[in-house]
């Protein structure tokens, strides 16, 4: 469900299955031209772990660059072109931007059938399987080593891992995240809570929430989301926080029809009906919490770290009112995140400019988007704690700008930073199960009286059939 800078739009686009909008092909500012139709003149090595060959010819069309609207990140986007064409002065790079959002799955999974993606196309990890259904992806495991991306080894495996199949390596990352506990600080310490200590059970969030909500005026202690395939997507994060599955090894089952599940189910059914801290208003879904809680009318809900730029640059929040912490439960927390993914088909040289450029501009610690001083001179968010895919010294020198850059209280994340929880990919056919999952979250908070051994047995089955067919 879905990372940084796009991954909001396509998580929300995601969940509602919006209409697909039109491409609008924007030139952004390369240095030099190649032939119309996009080809290649070939300088350099014809082995594919060399680096590219600055006196390469080749043009390339990258999907997801910024709108208009985004004036900031459009800026910068410009920007690292023209620093690239300094390395590269022949790769002319053809931007392709989707006015308000980027890569809904309708307008996707439309490009992937007609071969129509560009050549460097932007996807979910959860992707790789439909777009390798439909042959859409290069394999560019021999064009990735240490020399073309000289931060491999301090990429995090688990990322890596969601972009390979059968040991191929199909894309590069640009951002990922795991969930939280998104708490108000205000609130919390309205309710003699500690918000540098945010629950770390289900218990200690159900007592939290009741304290929260007897602060009165309409205000929640806790949310959740049980409509347009949010509410099974929290509905399996809660799962995994419990050590639970939502699917079994095999791929072919359904998994939480057993005490974990009910566990989750029961605790949601008393903190909306026994204990009246999850409000009056329900059938939520993306975007609806974010508004409670930005303005004062709700204690704590899951979320990824993102969310807090997302409320403070549209909502008109403010960074110090919100903390988090690592997930209740703490055995598993639902992963995910956004890459890119080269066409299948293109040529060598192509690739080859492909993964430079996608080194310079999401790879590389102090470029690119780590620029973090340029990031917080153009007014855009820095200390959120996610992208964070680097380990070992990229790790520690990315941390230390971030911090050095911070627009917003980091140590507000500290809980969620010291105590990271091992993250878990989405299931198979996550989106159809989520929408399954929805009718579990919304039979569980519409109903006082609801069966819960009776939702979750329909829903198995329900599963089970998205499973056999997918």
């Amino acid at each position: 469900m879905r990372v940084a800078r796009f991954r909001r739009s396509r998580r929300a686009g995601a969940a509602a299955l919006v209409s697909a909008l039109a491409l609008t092909a924007l030139a952004a500012c390369g240095t030099s031209s190649s032939s119309d139709d996009g080809g290649s003149e070939g300088s350099g090595s014809t082995d594919p772990s060399a680096p590219l060959d600055p006196r390469t010819k080749v043009t390339l069309t990258i999907d997801c660059m910024p709108p208009a609207a985004k004036a900031a990140e459009l800026k910068e986007w410009k920007e690292d072109v023209a620093a690239f064409n300094k390395l590269y002065p022949n790769v002319t790079i053809e931007g392709r931007s989707t006015p308000g959002q980027c890569l809904e799955p309708p307008r996707f999974t439309a490009m992937l059938k007609a071969k129509s993606q560009p050549d460097v196309f932007y996807t979910y990890f959860t992707d790789l399987p439909q777009v390798l259904a439909e042959d859409g992806a290069a394999d560019i495991s021999a064009y990735v080593n240490d020399k073309t991306v000289p931060a491999l080894a301090d990429i995090d495996t688990d990322v890596l891992g969601s972009l390979k199949q059968d040991g191929k390596l199909y894309g590069l990352p640009t951002s990922n995240y795991t969930m939280g506990l998104l708490i108000n600080r205000k609130l919390f310490t309205q309710a003699g809570l500690d918000p540098d200590n945010p629950p770390r059970t289900w218990d200690e969030v159900r007592a939290a929430a009741k304290k929260i909500a007897g602060l009165g005026g309409g205000i929640a202690g806790y949310g959740e989301y049980s409509a347009g395939n949010t509410g099974g997507w929290h509905f399996t994060a809660q799962m995994y926080s419990l050590g639970g599955d939502v699917v079994d090894a095999s791929g072919k089952k359904a998994a939480f029809d057993n005490e974990l599940g009910k566990q989750v189910a029961k605790n949601l059914h008393a903190m909306r009906w026994e204990d009246d801290s999850m409000g009056k208003t329900q059938l939520l879904k993306w975007g609806d919490l974010q508004k409670q809680i930005a303005t004062d009318k709700l204690g704590m809900f899951l979320a990824a770290p993102d969310d807090i730029a997302y409320m403070v640059q549209q909502l008109g929040a403010k960074y110090e009112n919100f903390g988090m912490g690592p997930i209740p439960g703490g055995k598993n927390t639902l992963a995910g995140g956004n890459n890119y993914m080269i066409k299948q088909g293109i040529s060598g040289d192509k690739i080859k400019a492909a993964v430079a450029w996608l080194n310079f501009k999401n790879l590389t610690v102090g470029k690119g988007q780590f620029d973090w001083s340029r990031t917080k001179a153009d007014g855009l968010p820095v200390g959120v704690p996610q992208p964070n895919f680097w380990r070992g010294r990229s790790k520690t020198e990315d941390d230390a700008a971030r911090v050095q850059n911070a627009t917003m209280p980091v140590a507000n994340f500290k809980t969620f930073m010291d105590n990271p929880v091992p993250g878990k990919a989405e299931p198979p056919q996550a989106q159809e199960i989520y929408k399954v999952l929805d009718n579990v979250m919304s039979g569980i908070l519409t109903n006082k009286d609801a069966d819960i051994d009776k939702l979750l047995a329909t829903a198995a089955a329900q599963v089970d059939q998205v499973l056999a067919h997918g």
